[in-house]
């Protein structure tokens, strides 16, 4: 990794006009030049796609309780305040992915941007590497499915509607709250929800099919899951999905000092809910456990999600919505006149 001694400012572009207050610590970049591959597969049963690419390593929007966190202690930094400090930038995620993509073995399975990092952090707005690379999935028609928080987004309504008239694509939005104190207390520097919806609203307006991603669902702070729910259905989502807080290894402590700093009236009852949904533990690492939670209360909270689902229309298959895989090509040299 090469240490950027002077990276754009995410806060002074016209582009991340939403992002509000940025953090007071000042950001590190480092551009990392030796990376071999960028399209990354999951194996976990907790995970619905099995493909994902991340242009970054860590994530500006701070959010407490990102089970990414400790993916970072790979590069020797901290999973506390490192992880939205010290940004890791793939500056050839394009050029990685056009080669990936050519290869005999890649049969055009979708492939979701975002999982160890927001695909739209501020910095996106100066570097471009998901465009670029979304740019790249429609030349192939590739499949993609995008999830952010940002409403950067919108900048790339132009190859997000290239894409979804030649291969499937889905954007959500993950929006765990309506609260603004709840938000801003564990998702610090992540744009407000109300940007997220307006978002969601300009690319279903776009012809783009957007959902909505309650997640992660905290036990005694998220409450609004019918109001999170009416009100993406009201910006034109189809689709929606939750799950449950994971807090793997450091990150649990991390959450609560947050929490009790933030929140401190609060944090007894969120904790001791925590625990009731994960059998008196903060986290649960068993594959296929690890999204959802156990118990009466995670039980009620399913339900209650299942039945306003049901109620407002969402997660109802498309007649004729086109399987995943099947518009991938990759192009070829135009054709000789001989």
């Amino acid at each position: 990794m090469r240490f950027v001694a002077n990276p754009p400012n995410p806060w002074l572009s016209h582009s991340v006009e939403w992002i509000g207050e940025p953090p007071a610590a000042k950001i590190e970049v480092f551009e990392e030049t030796e990376t071999r591959s960028i399209i990354s597969r999951n194996d976990s049963p907790d995970v619905a796609f099995d493909y994902s690419i991340n242009c970054y390593r860590g994530c500006i929007h701070g959010c407490t309780y990102c089970f990414s966190r400790p993916t970072h202690e790979y590069l020797d930094f901290g999973a506390g305040t490192d992880f939205e400090r010290k940004i890791v930038v793939k500056v050839r995620a394009a050029e990685l992915l056009r080669k990936e993509l050519m290869k005999p073995s890649w049969k055009g399975d979708e492939i979701v941007f975002s999982f160890t990092s927001d695909p739209y952090i501020p910095i996106e707005a100066e570097y471009k590497l998901t465009r670029r690379c979304l740019e790249v999935c429609a030349e192939f028609h590739q499949p993609v499915g995008v999830i952010t928080k940002s409403a950067l987004i919108r900048r790339d309504i132009d190859v997000l509607q290239e894409l979804s008239r030649n291969a499937s694509l889905a954007v959500f939005f993950t929006i765990p709250f309506t609260d603004v104190e709840a938000a801003r207390a564990v998702e610090p520097f992540a744009p407000l929800p109300q940007a997220r919806f307006h978002a969601m609203e300009a690319l279903s307006s776009a012809g783009i099919r957007v959902g909505i991603g309650i997640a992660p669902v905290i036990p005694g702070l998220s409450s609004d899951i019918p109001e999170l729910l009416k009100r993406a259905k009201e910006a034109g989502a189809e689709s929606a999905f939750i799950n449950m807080l994971r807090l793997p290894g450091n990150v649990a402590p991390y959450f609560e000092e947050r929490l009790r700093e933030k929140l401190p009236t609060k944090a007894d009852r969120v904790l001791n809910r925590i625990r009731e949904a994960r059998e008196g533990r903060l986290n649960s690492s068993v594959f296929g456990e690890r999204m959802r939670g156990k118990g009466q209360y995670w039980e009620a909270t399913e339900r209650l999600f299942k039945i306003h689902c049901q109620r407002l229309g969402f997660n109802k298959r498309r007649a004729h919505q086109t399987p995943a895989g099947s518009t991938f090509r990759r192009p070829t040299a135009q054709p000789s006149l001989f």
